[in-house]
């Protein structure tokens, strides 16, 4: 499959490097001075000078820096299309339209491409015009009211619905490519970060609404993760460290946890009378540490975790058998990646390029294209493309 990109941010780029992990041949067309999530990075990490941001999203691919209003860089983006099978983008609806780039202008060069867009709510209705982000999606999907309760509003602490809606975006380019090997027919692959939002909370979603609940419902003894599961399923603060605990038997967590009160319950609907079950699980976890909790489930076969955050997960025994994490060093500098989720034939998707500057491969791919040196020179003389030295260039490797 080949792939141009022009993405930013995070849910296109994501969509586009899960491709791009699997084998997928990734253009990343950027403006003259990079994309976006080159000059930004949460916390202001960078490694070697390169945004985390960028590298979280954005393995596999190469590089091209165009400019896109220009007739010359409009020449080559159409000499581009004819090479590729999907193109990727999550602008504002209308914006390639206006630039000529738009799926029906691009179809009539190309009928079989799959043009493949990511927006916030859609490329239709009444928020069409409105800034579609993780945060904002979060909040009008329902997602913050009941990861806290209507009352206290909890955000996810991660940018979930970009990465989710990456991923569906990924499966919907993969149907696409399907069809097309199948019928030779393009398609327009439409996804949003809203649609995403709610398709994260398809369990949560389908029984309210199918329940006939009203908001009151949502409101939970802080202690429980979830408005609909039945108690215990929540977290709880042990001696030294929080646990959670998932389904149980209430007779066997009872015995576990020594708690009389809790045996007293064991026939009592805990769901209706979750609060007060769960208050009672609170109390009794919190005369053990989580060496006895482990010592009291495990023979049991109650199902719990221990709370880890960051620090500890850096070294949890299954993320490192799992090889999640990959090394890396910019400039001297070390970083860590985290690998495609996924495993073929057991084996992790390699790492073959991360285009570390902006227009990286500018050269290598218009030569592609039938573009002679002195024509390349020419278009970076005249701002239509970049090609950055090899100073310039971070210097990269994986460890």
């Amino acid at each position: 499959m080949k792939i141009l990109s022009l993405c930013h941010y995070l849910q296109g780029p994501g969509a586009v490097q899960y491709l791009a992990d699997m084998g997928a041949d990734v253009i990343k067309l950027e403006p003259l001075g990079g994309a976006y999530e080159r000059d930004w990075s949460g916390a202001d990490v960078y490694v070697g000078g390169v945004s985390a941001f960028y590298l979280c999203a954005n393995k596999n691919k190469r590089s091209l820096t165009l400019n896109l209003k220009s007739a010359q860089g409009r020449e080559i983006f159409f000499r581009l299309i004819e090479t590729v099978d999907v193109l990727v983008e999550n602008f504002r609806p209308g914006v390639l339209d206006r630039l000529g780039l738009g799926y029906e202008q691009l179809r009539q060069r190309k009928p079989d491409l799959i043009y493949a867009s990511a927006t916030g709510f859609g490329s239709t209705g009444p928020m069409v015009d409105k800034p579609g982000q993780d945060l904002l999606i979060q909040a009008r999907t329902g997602l913050m009211a009941v990861t806290g309760v209507p009352s206290r509003p909890t955000a996810v602490g991660c940018a979930a619905v970009d990465q989710h809606g990456a991923a569906l975006l990924a499966m919907g380019i993969l149907g696409a490519y399907v069809r097309r090997l199948s019928t030779g027919q393009g398609t327009r692959v439409e996804g949003s970060l809203f649609n995403a939002g709610i398709d994260l909370q398809a369990e949560a979603l389908t029984g309210y609404l199918s329940g006939g609940f009203r908001r009151d419902r949502l409101e939970h003894d802080e202690h429980l993760a979830t408005w609909f599961h039945q108690a215990p399923y929540g977290i709880y603060k042990a001696r030294d460290g929080f646990v959670a605990i998932s389904n149980s038997d209430p007779v066997t967590l009872a015995k576990a946890l020594q708690s009389e009160a809790l045996l007293a319950l064991a026939d009592t609907d805990r769901f209706q009378a979750r609060d007060h079950y769960a208050q009672l699980v609170a109390q009794a976890v919190a005369g053990f540490s989580l060496a006895e909790l482990s010592a009291a489930f495990d023979p049991l076969g109650l199902w719990y975790a221990p709370v880890q955050d960051y620090d500890d997960l850096r070294n949890d025994p299954q993320a490192l058998h799992n090889q999640v994490f990959r090394h890396i060093e910019i400039n001297g500098q070390a970083g860590t990646l985290i690998n495609h989720p996924l495993r073929y034939d057991g084996q992790v998707p390699a790492l073959h390029t991360v285009a570390l500057a902006a227009g990286e491969h500018s050269r290598e791919i218009l030569a592609r294209l039938g573009y002679g040196e002195d024509e390349i020179d020419g278009f970076v003389a005249s701002n239509v493309t970049t090609v950055p030295k090899a100073d310039e260039i971070p210097v990269g490797r994986v460890q």
